[in-house]
């Protein structure tokens, strides 16, 4: 018994300390500019281009009308040690894709509407929220992390609550290296997981990636993916002027998007020439062709060692009729990959099969969440353990 109270008492202990102000020192932001570049730049030294200034200016100029960003370095005396960008996304019966249900709930009207804080992107897979510099602490970093969310949310008491917090998206190394959290109340919940192609050194082309299937499966995107493509008159290619096009890129896109049971925000059609532009030659927009008209395409990046196919829109009545626009444009993004020279290919949640046909394995993926009313949260946790998600087939295309 007594073993058991000094347990508690420790654990008591180790909460309060966690919860006392961070030793490291924070600076919070509304707006990008209001933080120093130099010392964002030496944060994410090494990291993700969505954590570049270039990306935060970009994604100011062109970010969903319902998504605003926040921002905040953290420093160790005065050397940068982590950059974190958040988003504050307002929801309402619009973002949910079914449409019985928006008919019901927009009965509720501004009663469904609710303030989520994001620490993360919700443009990008990936945990793109917070970058932490090379031999920080990263322990002292995530506990920085709670305190600089705490502020946020308490100074956007002002403009209206955000009772819950998200942070977005960690594979098994990120939670274990995030698990201070959990001893701060939040909630770990695991999402869909994100299909990832490793790419064998050898392949310098796409063909080689086709011989190192097995005959069955190289049959099958031969006959089913590209011989049926092209006989429905079709043919990919890439897109350089993305601005002209940037209406035609919309339309498809938001037919895809606009199907989806929900739709947190929506990209405007000027965020396709800005991302093009930012990239540069690190993204390929590849479309898909019909009698001259585009009824497909994909936005391929390369971020570092790691490809992404990134969006996708294409034309839901060419699809119906069978043409395997979405697949084309998938292996069109495979090849980009492997020229690119990426060792792995980040192909999203989404149609967990095909993709695992293509050759891609599951990456376990969570989120960490938290309620603001500590009695509400304790009814969250266990909700959180009840969500289900699909689950990857067991696929094995390659050979030996």
């Amino acid at each position: 018994m007594r073993r058991l109270a000094n347990k508690i008492s420790l654990a008591m202990e180790e909460r309060k300390r966690l919860r006392r102000r961070s030793p490291l020192s924070i600076a919070v932001a509304d707006r990008f500019s209001q933080l120093s570049s130099e010392a964002w730049r030496v944060a994410t030294d090494g990291g993700s281009v969505f954590h570049s200034a270039a990306y935060q200016r970009m994604f100011e100029r062109v970010r969903p009308p319902n998504v605003e960003p926040r921002y905040a370095l953290i420093s160790d005396g005065d050397a940068p040690v982590a950059a974190v960008c958040l988003q504050i996304v307002t929801l309402d019966h619009s973002h949910l894709g079914d449409l019985s249900r928006r008919r019901m709930l927009r009965k509720l009207g501004a009663k469904m509407r609710t303030r989520v804080l994001v620490c993360g992107n919700l443009l990008v897979y990936g945990l793109h929220g917070v970058s932490i510099a090379r031999d920080a602490d990263r322990a002292k970093v995530w506990q920085a992390v709670s305190e600089v969310i705490y502020r946020v949310r308490r100074a956007e008491k002002l403009a209206g609550s955000t009772d819950i917090v998200v942070l977005k998206d960690f594979d098994e190394a990120a939670r274990k290296d995030s698990s201070v959290l959990r001893k701060l109340s939040y909630g770990e919940v695991e999402t869909e997981p994100n299909m990832v192609l490793a790419v064998n050194p050898a392949w310098r082309r796409y063909e080689d990636y086709l011989q190192t299937l097995t005959s069955k499966y190289r049959s099958d995107i031969k006959n089913r993916v590209f011989k049926k493509f092209e006989e429905a008159g079709c043919s990919i290619e890439t897109l350089d002027d993305v601005e002209s096009h940037a209406p035609d890129l919309q339309r498809l896109y938001l037919q895809v998007h606009g199907n989806a049971g929900l739709r947190p925000f929506t990209v405007p059609a000027n965020y396709w020439p800005e991302l093009a532009t930012l990239a540069g030659a690190d993204a390929r927009v590849h479309i898909a062709r019909r009698d001259g008209r585009i009824i497909g395409f994909i936005v391929s990046v390369r971020d570092g060692d790691t490809a992404l196919a990134y969006h996708i829109g294409f034309d839901r009545e060419t699809a119906g009729e069978g043409v395997p626009v979405y697949l084309r444009l998938l292996h069109a993004s495979l090849a980009q990959a492997i020229e690119y020279g990426a060792r792995r290919v980040s192909f999203g949640r989404t149609a967990l099969e095909p993709k695992a046909r293509l050759g891609c394995k599951p990456e376990a993926t969570i989120v960490w969440a938290r309620h603001r009313h500590p009695f509400l949260n304790q009814l969250l946790q266990p909700m959180l353990k009840l969500v289900e998600h699909d689950v990857a087939p067991d696929v094995a295309p390659f050979k030996g």
